[in-house]
């Protein structure tokens, strides 16, 4: 299974893609929006994981892209941010986010069973 991590956060990405290496999934790293929307269209990810205070095209730009984009649109996108507020959850959400996760509140662990839920759904 391959996941597609879009985070500037670089010291995040190292652990995020170690942990998940671990755990035989390929992880394809992008550190801003357009480099992730270029690399989900190369890659054609199983899953992505998106967050949204992204530079060059924030993560609610890059999740509207996605979801327009016949290639893409069916991939699951997983919010994984550090922005709590009800009126961020909703947009993300109405634009078509499988999940919203803020990563204060999850594990790696956690995050993983999120990504094997939304893996689940995607297949059924």
């Amino acid at each position: 299974m391959k996941v597609l991590f879009i985070e500037d956060e670089v010291k995040f990405q190292k652990t995020f893609a170690e942990f998940f290496s671990k755990e035989d999934l390929e992880v394809v790293s992008a550190y801003d929006g357009i480099s992730g929307l270029r690399l989900a269209e190369e890659h054609l990810p199983d899953i992505i994981v998106l967050d949204l205070i992204l530079p060059k095209k924030d993560g609610f730009q890059v999740l509207a892209e996605i979801k327009k984009n016949p290639l893409l649109q069916a991939i699951p996108v997983i919010i994984l941010t550090n922005l709590e507020g009800v009126e961020d959850i909703e947009k993300a959400v109405s634009l078509g986010a499988s999940s919203y996760l803020v990563k204060a509140n999850y594990s790696m662990s956690e995050i993983l069973n999120e990504i094997r839920k939304a893996l689940i759904l995607k297949e059924n």
